[in-house]
């Protein structure tokens, strides 16, 4: 330990927690990071099953953008709400208003009501993983979060693994409605774990919440996502609804700095963005989120729709990419922890996940499943090198004071770009699915059969005539082709943005007992030097 740290402890009065005490903090996380992460993958093989019979496919990107769109908004208000409350209140309302969320969407008659209670799910979301992380981030000195790290990607990857056969085998056996329902059990072992093993020192601080700010980014970001989900599908893209959206956006994104900058306490501090670890570190996460969850969310379809397979199955096809991403989160979290470096792994991560991706584009009717899983595996090790590096870098350039805040502006990136990426992908879809109906089906037989026909639930298409059945098959998987294939350039520019990344040398202290205010975290000026 050095004598920096050593003298932070002194004057920060706090005692460090010890191993046993940390392990049993991970329990009360763990358990809410299973049931935020249960239900991102136990959705996925249930919704081609869902649009078919509550809507139709051009409203699948919604159900997915609903959750993350108010989960994104969220998580910079727990931050500051976390400092008056206390993380751990914080982490148990997010967790039953997740509750909430769920039995109502277990409920809806229709697409419009599952859209609005998923976004009440996202919003319990929101606060389940920046309350974990920022709890991370507080009492686990940055040199050893790696292999912490690694534990959560293991609850992710049991989540990722379980996640997709419960929804499938849900749909097959009972009803998709129970998808939603047995996040409830889970729910209430996460309540009481956390409320009997969940122990965090808490010093309340007084903070003004800049709701203002919540209300001109939520709105702005809506509008965006209204844009590049209806563009092209629900109106064309030089109508004036289209255009006024996009206007709106950009104003009200443009009022929102404006008022960050004059706030006494901003939602997301400006001054964050003059850290260069956290600008390119949050690029990253944007990027990498609007790639991943544009692609991956549309992974299902292909195998339910194209390969023909059942909701279980289907689940089961996911498990190469899971296993990628758990695998290497957890190798990649052990070596960070012993060489104390971090800046080379979204560099190799993003480059193998290009060529995973460009790989899943070449995905049609006869590939083998073997084949298929191999592409998945290799994008699932990119992902697993990538995904918790900006937070980690992150958390060790700011200092404490912007601690929750900058946790929250990475998870906020992410999820942005994750919603950004399921509304832009999921218009590609239609819009070339369109295209290709059009130029595969014959006129003839076109006239017959409604676009919700041709796009309804996969046990439906298969119970149309063979000839039609095959060309919409060809159709979908043309149009899946198009997807993976526009994700490449994003990945790209990820590839491109990590090599800005600067390395700091990880810290062996962490922030509860372990830094003052007059022993600030190293800036990345300072490790630049």
């Amino acid at each position: 330990m050095s004598s920096n740290s050593n003298s932070a402890r002194a004057a920060n009065g706090a005692a460090a927690l010890s191993h046993r005490q940390i392990q049993i903090v991970f329990i009360g996380l763990m358990g809410g990071m299973l049931l935020a992460s249960l239900d991102q993958t136990i959705v996925a093989t249930a919704l081609p099953t869902i649009v078919g019979e509550l809507g139709g496919l051009q409203h699948l990107s919604w159900v997915i953008t609903a959750y993350l769109l108010t989960s994104t908004s969220s998580m910079p208000l727990y931050g500051k709400l976390s400092d008056l409350y206390g993380r751990k209140l914080l982490f148990q309302a997010a967790i039953g208003i997740f509750l909430v969320g769920s039995i109502l969407s277990g409920f809806s008659q229709s697409m419009i009501q599952l859209i609005m209670f998923r976004g009440i799910q996202g919003l319990g979301a929101g606060g389940i993983i920046t309350m974990a992380q920022a709890v991370i981030g507080d009492i686990v000195a940055p040199r050893e979060r790696g292999r912490y790290q690694g534990y959560i990607g293991t609850v992710f990857g049991v989540s990722a693994v379980a996640g997709p056969l419960l929804g499938g085998f849900f749909t097959d056996n009972l009803t998709w409605r129970w998808v939603f329902y047995i996040n409830i059990p889970i729910g209430a072992a996460a309540l009481i774990v956390t409320s009997t093993v969940l122990r965090l020192p808490f010093q309340r601080l007084s903070h003004r919440i800049d709701y203002l700010g919540a209300a001109l980014m939520v709105s702005g970001v809506s509008a965006l996502l209204l844009l590049t989900s209806w563009g092209g599908v629900e109106y064309a893209w030089g109508s004036p609804t289209i255009i006024g959206l996009g206007v709106a956006g950009v104003i009200l994104l443009g009022i929102f700095l404006l008022q960050e900058g004059r706030a006494r306490e901003p939602l997301l501090p400006l001054r964050l963005f003059r850290e260069w670890i956290f600008s390119v570190g949050s690029s990253i996460s944007f990027i990498v989120g609007m790639a991943m969850f544009g692609a991956v969310a549309y992974l299902p379809i292909y195998f339910q729709v194209v390969r023909g397979t059942s909701a279980t199955m289907s689940g089961l096809r996911l498990f190469p990419l899971m296993m990628g991403v758990v695998l290497m989160s957890i190798a990649s979290g052990q070596i960070i922890s012993k060489i104390g470096r971090y800046r080379m792994f979204p560099i190799v991560g993003t480059g193998i996940m290009i060529v995973g991706t460009y790989l899943l584009s070449r995905l049609g009717v006869g590939t083998s499943p073997w084949v298929a899983a191999g592409y998945m595996l290799l994008l699932g090790v990119g992902l697993g090198m990538v995904m918790q590096v900006p937070v980690l870098a992150v958390q060790n350039a700011v200092q404490h004071r912007d601690l929750g805040a900058g946790t929250a502006g990475v998870n906020l990136f992410r999820s942005l770009g994750s919603a950004f990426g399921v509304a832009i992908f999921g218009s590609i879809l239609n819009n070339r699915l369109s295209y290709e109906l059009t130029r595969t089906i014959p006129a003839e037989a076109l006239g017959q059969f409604s676009r919700r026909t041709l796009t309804a639930s996969p046990e439906q298409l298969k119970a149309l005539p063979p000839a039609i059945h095959a060309d919409v098959v060809q159709s979908f998987a043309n149009s899946l082709h198009m997807v993976f294939l526009w994700a490449v350039p994003l990945i790209i520019v990820a590839f491109l943005v990590s090599w800005l990344l600067r390395d700091i040398p990880l810290r062996d202290y962490a922030h509860v007992g372990g830094e003052a205010e007059g022993v600030p975290a190293p800036t990345g000026g300072a490790a630049g030097e």
